[in-house]
């Protein structure tokens, strides 16, 4: 009995890990696939000539390096400025009591689950009014403001867990307030902090509405943003191995941090799901 569940288990490992893994595949075999190949009908899973010159063109593209650059940029200013904030709203958060601190919660929460395209035409106007419209503080200001309430609940649950009496201890050892929160608490809630950095760059880094709708020009525009301008001469028949090719590099990021802080990733989300 024991035998055939653990066959059955891993017919269902391999069956999830096909159906995950598969898009991925399929992608990365397109990105070495001639654009001739593509374009001509129905091409095979398999490239018949496997090249790299998709990725020599892309990387020879100044508009699409610009975005990268853009890319790297804003996510890192948004992730660093909306951490820094969230861990001293979290930090009041859970450890002292103020009249509306559930108020202050429910409307971080309500921040974010509001939807991005509503917001879209009053930032737009807004953005032109005060000279912000193409520029990085143009997104980061709004990046941040849609990461910060989720980095706020992710951090203030690690700091509810830190007992009381080791930053007492720290005080009375002759550390002020912010010597015991910058190298007592901070430390100990580090996989928090980690979960709030890679869950904000990941926000920043794939986002698309906000993008293309606060950006003109390649001055500021991300990633996302500027693969909806690969067209080709063709409208009718768009670069498929191209927009591959910069999906496969915009992926590595992204899958390099979660390989590295993997562990963090998982103790930061479920923090607070177990009590005792």
């Amino acid at each position: 009995m024991k035998s055939k569940m653990g066959i059955g288990h891993w017919i269902g490992f391999v069956l999830i890990m096909v159906w995950c893994l598969l898009p991925v595949a399929w992608i990365i075999s397109l990105s070495l696939k001639p654009e001739a190949e593509v374009s001509a009908g129905s091409p095979q899973f398999l490239p018949k000539d496997a090249t790299f010159a998709n990725y020599k063109k892309i990387f020879d593209d100044s508009d699409f390096t610009r975005a990268l650059i853009n890319s790297f940029g804003i996510a890192i200013i948004a992730t660093v400025l909306s951490v820094l904030l969230a861990t001293i709203a979290a930090y009041a958060i859970a450890r002292l009591e103020f009249k509306g601190k559930k108020i202050v919660l429910s409307i971080a929460l309500a921040i974010a689950m509001f939807p991005v395209v509503a917001l879209v035409g009053p930032l737009f106007d807004m953005w032109r009014t005060f000279h912000l419209f193409n520029t990085w503080p143009g997104l980061i200001i709004p990046y941040m403001s849609f990461t910060l309430p989720l980095a706020i609940w992710t951090l203030s649950a690690f700091f509810r867990e830190i007992p009381w009496e080791m930053e007492q201890a720290a005080q009375v050892d002759g550390a002020t307030s912010w010597q015991a929160f910058r190298k007592v608490i901070v430390p100990l809630a580090a996989p928090g902090v980690f979960t709030a950095a890679i869950l904000t760059f990941f926000f920043a880094w794939n986002e698309f509405v906000l993008a293309i709708s606060l950006t003109s020009t390649t001055d500021s525009r991300t990633v996302p943003a500027q693969m909806s301008y690969f067209v080709g001469p063709d409208p009718f028949n768009p670069p498929f191995s191209l927009l591959a090719t910069a999906s496969v590099i915009v992926t590595i990021p992204v899958l390099i941090i979660v390989l590295l802080f993997q562990r963090k990733i998982v103790a930061g989300l479920t923090s607070g799901a177990v009590k005792g």
